[in-house]
């Protein structure tokens, strides 16, 4: 993996950089701060709901638009996967547009049932196509810096890649507690490898 990069591709990528520390900050200030969240219990996607889910909305759509930014910067390094971090950012601001739904007991005041609205079917629908454009994106630069004899972001993106897919199985499962906590590390672990990977790219454009 040996790109061809200009200076112009630098801030691009820097976009990647940032994107995952503005997602993961904001999700946690609003987790521990939003009166009836539980880590344990609720997806940051729930977030989005309630009188001030419109945070969590502009966390998704800034937070997409940067990863957009920053899958440009990868395809002018000409870096195989570029498209799938691309997908993986739309997909993100199609979960800002698509907001999830409520459950029991959050936000405070959700009834105990609650039926799926469209937009909620369409928020799991564009989650699934973005979580699957990152593990393959994962896999895939995996095999580029394993072209280019990087080992340790080899491994780095394979590993990330797999925990990633597993977790989301996990949480897909319907399960909780230790699952949802899990899906949470590997979101942050996700966002620190786009932002390995930005990083050196872009000191290679420096």
């Amino acid at each position: 993996m040996t790109p061809t990069l200009t200076r112009t591709t630098r801030p691009l990528l820097v976009c990647g950089v940032l994107a995952g520390p503005l997602y993961v900050g904001t999700s946690l200030a609003q987790a521990f701060t939003r009166e009836g969240f539980d880590l344990g219990e609720h997806a940051w996607s729930l977030l989005a709901t309630g009188d001030l889910g419109w945070i969590q909305t502009a966390n998704f759509v800034v937070t997409g638009l940067l990863t957009m930014a920053a899958a440009v910067g990868l395809r002018w390094a000409s870096v195989r996967g570029a498209a799938l971090v691309g997908g993986y950012g739309l997909s993100l601001v199609a979960a800002g547009a698509f907001r999830a739904d409520p459950v029991p007991g959050f936000p405070v005041g959700a009834p105990a049932t609650t039926t799926p609205t469209w937009h909620g079917m369409l928020h799991l629908v564009v989650g699934g196509i973005g979580f699957a454009c990152l593990v393959a994106a994962c896999l895939v630069l995996a095999a580029g810096f394993a072209r280019a004899g990087n080992t340790g972001l080899t491994w780095f993106s394979r590993v990330t890649g797999v925990v990633f897919a597993a977790a989301f199985v996990g949480i897909a499962s319907g399960s909780r507690g230790l699952a949802v906590l899990a899906f949470c590390a590997a979101v942050v672990l996700a966002w620190a490898w786009l932002g390995t990977v930005c990083a050196r790219f872009a000191r290679v454009a420096a």
